[in-house]
């Protein structure tokens, strides 16, 4: 059996000692094999011999974004690189990239992972998945490979881009699930539009969309357009990969953290400080079984809030309800704090507005300025200007009632807004420049 489900549903206290067990492994493991954080730890007086509950993670440091740059490219790896297999990296368009490394047995617990977050999407050997996330030093595409094949499905690894001809092997292949971003999927819909194809009469019955930030309305739009389920899927690179968590299809209601792997926290997005459940706040996440790179209290920076309620699946792994957007993603317009998502929110309760949209923040002067380019629906387009306008200035009116700041919006015809090939480019910040 390749899911174990018994892991799965485990009572609270069985699972909490298996974490328990293995994140004591880990800190050991960690403050011998990596200098960076022996001396972390060594700074806050804390040593292996105090983790003695899971409570106590919280005397353990956290790790950022920024050490994992100051360490590029192999500083925070726990094993000689001659046991490294495999390295991925982010696109490190910010500065250097963060690479992490993989022993075999990493590949191999990762390819379960992924098998586990396909098999609660709904997927059992047997099914085809059409793989559309980018191939290469970006996980997303190797992660749902790997994953596919340890669950016994077939794997079409189309990679993203050449979006026509993903249409043709939508159609000539047959897949049952399709692996890309929600955006993407979007993208796809409109090109078989464009194309006279109807995805909904293909057998496609689930979607597997993560690698950004996305709604319930955007999961509406994408379920109404390709006739499938939409489940979201979550992981980082710098944690291990996609596959770590996943909604379940039976609820579609918060990812199921796999706990048995990874140690999740939510804290203050400023202060740093253990938040309830229940609370909003910064994900954070402790690795329990990985060799090569094991990360010790990672400061994600995704917004969302842990829920430990039961879940009509059965499963007791704690869920993390639908991510609000990032902390650095985060715009502060006038004084006001803006994710995208509220943006997009709003956007798509617009039936006449497609789900094609990009923010523009500008200075002008002493103020911000955001501009919201969204394309309209072709009815839309076909209308007098003065029609345009009047949809325009209710998209105004609701994102100044929802989010409490004032924006200018701008709707563009079909086609003129960028379309994605994976993530989607939400924000174009001109004040940075």
């Amino acid at each position: 059996m390749i899911l174990h489900n018994d892991v799965e549903t485990l009572p609270r206290e069985d699972l909490e000692a298996l974490q328990l067990k293995r994140l004591q492994a880990t800190v050991e493991r960690c403050y011998h094999t990596v200098g960076f954080y022996r001396d972390a730890m060594d700074d806050l007086g804390v040593g292996p011999q105090h983790i003695k509950s899971l409570a106590d993670v919280r005397l353990l440091p956290y790790t950022k974004k920024e050490h994992l740059r100051e360490n590029y490219p192999f500083g925070l790896f726990a094993v000689p690189t001659e046991q490294v297999v495999r390295v991925h990296a982010s696109s490190g368009t910010t500065g250097k990239p963060t690479v992490v490394g993989y022993t075999r047995r990493d590949i191999r617990t990762w390819a379960k992972l992924v098998a586990r977050c396909l098999a609660a999407s709904g997927l059992c050997p047997g099914d085809r998945l059409h793989n559309a996330y980018g191939y290469g030093l970006f996980t997303g595409g190797l992660g749902l490979h790997y994953g596919g094949e340890e669950l016994g499905v077939m794997v079409t690894p189309m990679s993203g881009g050449q979006t026509q001809k993903q249409i043709m092997l939508l159609q000539d292949f047959a897949p049952t699930a399709i692996s890309c971003t929600p955006s993407y999927a979007l993208n796809l819909a409109e090109e078989a539009e464009s194309m006279g194809v109807d995805i909904r009469k293909l057998p496609l019955r689930v979607g597997i969309h993560g690698a950004e930030p996305w709604t319930e309305e955007m999961r509406y739009e994408i379920e109404s357009r390709l006739g499938i389920d939409a489940v979201d899927i979550y992981g980082l690179s710098e944690v291990i990969g996609p596959g770590v968590g996943n909604e379940c299809i039976e609820a579609k209601n918060g990812l199921h953290i796999w706990e048995d792997h990874f140690l999740v926290e939510c804290v203050d997005i400023d202060s740093g400080k253990p938040l309830p459940y229940g609370e909003e706040g910064e994900i954070v996440f402790t690795s329990l079984t990985k060799e090569a790179f094991p990360i010790i209290r990672y400061r994600t920076r995704d917004i969302s809030v842990l829920d430990p309620a039961p879940c009509k699946c059965g499963r007791t792994h704690v869920r993390m309800r639908r991510i609000t957007g990032r902390s650095d993603d985060m715009l502060i317009i006038r004084g006001v704090n803006v994710f995208p998502s509220q943006v997009e929110s709003v956007l798509m309760q617009t039936e006449t507005l497609s789900p094609f949209y990009q923010i523009e923040v500008f200075r002008e002067g002493s103020l911000d300025t955001m501009v919201v380019n969204v394309e309209g629906s072709p009815p839309l387009m076909e209308q007098p200007e003065e029609a345009r306008e009047r949809v325009a200035q209710k998209v105004v009116r609701d994102i100044k009632d929802f989010i409490g700041v004032s924006a200018r919006v701008v709707i563009k015809g079909v086609g003129e807004v960028p379309r994605s090939q994976g993530k989607a480019v939400r924000v174009i910040d001109h004040r940075k420049k």
